[in-house]
């Protein structure tokens, strides 16, 4: 059976809620769509291997109204109809952005101006801050072997 090494540290230092509700909150207010900060986290929780933030992730989708094929696509966004090109730029620089090892040039100019071409420079700068949250909160996760279903009640919700 899984099981977790710890219960998850931000439960356990309860004064670090505050911030993480914050950086949430001013990343939501930055102009980036809400549905394509959404996507950005499952699709970003999924290359993290995080199953805690995948589970979390569609479950947010899905009561946002989500459709079960965006849903199911996100991992093969590329090769599936169901995004726009502003969501398919999020997408690009996300997997970018989190794979940084991946390549010499981790985030090629254009993917940048992609997204650039999508997204204002408050929004973009909420997309990047989003995509480090993200990948900060799978590190965490992943590290402590958070469980799928166990973070139901644990996402902060900075509205």
């Amino acid at each position: 059976m899984l099981k977790a090494r710890m219960k998850n540290p931000a439960m356990l230092m309860p004064d670090i809620m505050q911030p993480i509700h914050a950086l949430l909150g001013t990343v939501r207010k930055s102009g980036a769509p809400a549905r394509t900060l959404e996507l950005v986290h499952l699709r970003v929780s999924q290359i993290n291997g995080c199953s805690a933030c995948i589970d979390m992730g569609a479950r947010e989708l899905r009561k946002a109204g989500e459709t079960d094929e965006r849903l199911f696509a996100v991992a093969a966004w590329r090769e599936a109809p169901y995004f726009t090109d502003a969501e398919r730029a999020a997408l690009a620089l996300a997997e970018a952005a989190t794979r940084l090892s991946d390549r010499a040039d981790p985030v090629p100019d254009d993917v940048w101006e992609e997204a650039a071409r999508h997204y204002d420079e408050p929004a973009l700068a909420g997309l990047v801050l989003h995509v480090a949250l993200i990948n900060c909160f799978n590190r965490v996760n992943v590290t402590t072997r958070q469980i799928a279903g166990s973070m139901k009640e644990a996402r902060p919700d900075p509205r």
